[in-house]
């Protein structure tokens, strides 16, 4: 069995064992599949736009003519060097197109790149059983391989990344490479010539703009600041973020505390409380979190629990006044909890 281990895959690659003369790139990132095959194409062929060092295929084709593929790599290259055939598999099988080639010494090198192949799908289980194929995994990017991209990049862009601001920028990046990528890109691009990348420039630059208005509605009403809850409901209403999504957010919002405040009640600390919340609370919500723990009970919390779920109804029933329902009901938490904390 030559299958990758996810966290072996760049070492597996960068020194790639020159007698496997198939590798399979496939999961559910489509992004770091074609990062990946970008990366194994360039160090065999420096130039991609030559037609005799690099040919590209579509799986389609290989179905419909498997001896394509064989024909391609027995081809001897006009000025030497090594060939590749880089393959994008697509729905249907090009199992019987490979077979031939995985039988014996090739001579070009044949990348393919596929989607999320399940354990037991034909091509998987064949590159997976030749010696002479690698098949490697591409999956999501865990926080620490989010917080080395990061480093990377900005590194390569001569900037430097405040504490906070890489943990909010990595929270809202992730589930494909080249889309990860691309964020960070324009951050730097963005921060240029400033020397470093603040929370501020995160906040403006990266992800959800509602997304982000959403925790600050949220966490403002369960703190008890009301004026700063009206700002950020204005902010999610021009991100064009709908009553019931702000409404739903509370409630949720809520109903953690809810889980918390039980907690606490039981004797743990609100900071313990907040810790332990799962799932996990970034850490520039935690203050927040933590003083509406200190004024807002468990009782108190399912009672604006059901305040809130009967909002959202009404606020089905009657769409043109649903932003005053949301507006009203997110000021009745924050007043709850300011009059509990006074």
């Amino acid at each position: 069995m030559v299958a990758v281990r996810p966290g072996d895959a760049e070492t597996a690659l960068s020194r790639r064992d020159p007698g496997k003369s198939v590798i399979l790139l496939f999961g559910p990132d489509t992004g770091l599949v074609r990062e990946r095959a970008d990366a194994v194409v360039k160090a065999a062929v420096p130039d991609a736009s030559d037609p005799f060092a690099l040919v590209r295929l579509e799986g389609d084709e290989l179905s419909a003519d498997p001896q394509r593929l064989i024909d391609e790599t027995s081809t001897i290259g006009l000025f030497g060097g090594e060939r590749v055939i880089r393959v994008r598999a697509g729905s249907r099988n090009i199992v019987p197109a490979l077979k031939p080639v995985l039988e014996g010494p090739a001579g070009a090198l044949v990348v393919v790149e596929a989607g999320d192949l399940k354990r037991g799908a034909a091509l998987r289980s064949l590159c997976e059983g030749s010696p002479n194929a690698l098949a490697i995994a591409c999956y999501a990017d865990t926080q620490r391989d989010l917080a080395r991209l990061v480093d990377t990049m900005m590194a390569e862009a001569g900037l430097s990344i405040d504490r906070d601001a890489k943990e909010l920028l990595v929270s809202l990046i992730g589930g494909d490479r080249m889309a990860s990528r691309g964020e960070i890109a324009k951050l730097t691009l963005y921060a240029a010539g400033t020397g470093r990348v603040s929370v501020e420039d995160v906040r403006t630059i990266v992800g959800d703009a509602s997304a982000l208005a959403l925790d600050d509605v949220v966490d403002c009403a369960l703190s008890g600041n009301a004026a700063g809850a009206v700002k950020a409901l204005a902010k999610a209403f021009g991100a064009a973020t709908r009553p019931d999504a702000v409404l739903g957010a509370l409630l949720r919002g809520l109903s953690s505390l809810h889980q918390m405040a039980l907690q606490v009640e039981a004797g743990l600390p609100p900071e313990r409380a907040v810790e332990k919340a799962r799932p996990m609370v970034h850490f520039s919500r935690k203050p927040k979190l933590e003083k509406a723990l200190r004024v807002l009970s468990a009782d108190r919390c399912a009672k604006l629990m059901l305040a809130v779920d009967e909002a959202i109804l009404s606020g089905r029933r009657n769409a043109p006044l649903a932003p005053s329902i949301c507006e009203r009901v997110v000021l009745q938490v924050a007043q709850q909890a300011a009059r509990r904390r006074r």
